[in-house]
């Protein structure tokens, strides 16, 4: 599919479910984005000590931002989460967010429309997905699952 289709299917997806940011898109459907259109930019809303211990994305760098929601190892909200966004996107630029398993990226995403973010999408499913019935993550959902590039931990 082509970015126009991936965008207009995603954005459709935030109008079915009423999401208050301009769509969500599937950990393919992100990467796929991502390799098609150097432009788009993948947000990745979790804790340094998770990237680290966990793993993260592999993608270009120039598309791989770090902004935490929350603080390791308090777990508050990052008070600077917007001040940092702004430095690193801008209000233009279609921003894929992306946390362990869709949840904190939600709340990214609307955040950051709230404040004039115009094209923020949510990554469904995360980077590990939701856990299994042992209680393991990578298994069920999520960009690990998907067997797209990642690497760590």
């Amino acid at each position: 599919m082509s970015t126009e289709q991936i965008l207009s299917q995603a954005s459709q997806r935030a109008r079915d479910g009423q999401f208050p940011y301009r769509g969500a898109v599937t950990p393919q459907e992100a990467f796929d984005l991502i390799r098609e259109n150097p432009a788009i930019k993948l947000v990745d809303v979790r804790t340094k000590a998770e990237r680290d211990w966990v793993g993260m994305v592999l993608i270009p760098p120039e598309q791989h931002l770090f902004v935490q929601w929350n603080l390791y190892p308090e777990g508050k909200p990052n008070p600077q989460f917007l001040a940092q966004l702004k430095e690193a996107a801008g209000p233009d630029d279609v921003l894929l967010f992306l946390c362990r398993s869709g949840v904190r990226s939600k709340h990214a995403a609307k955040l950051a429309t709230e404040n004039g973010y115009a094209h923020c999408f949510d990554i469904v499913e995360g980077f590990e997905g939701n856990k299994d019935a042992e209680g393991h993550r990578k298994t069920v959902e999520g960009w690990c699952k998907a067997g797209l590039p990642w690497a760590g931990a």
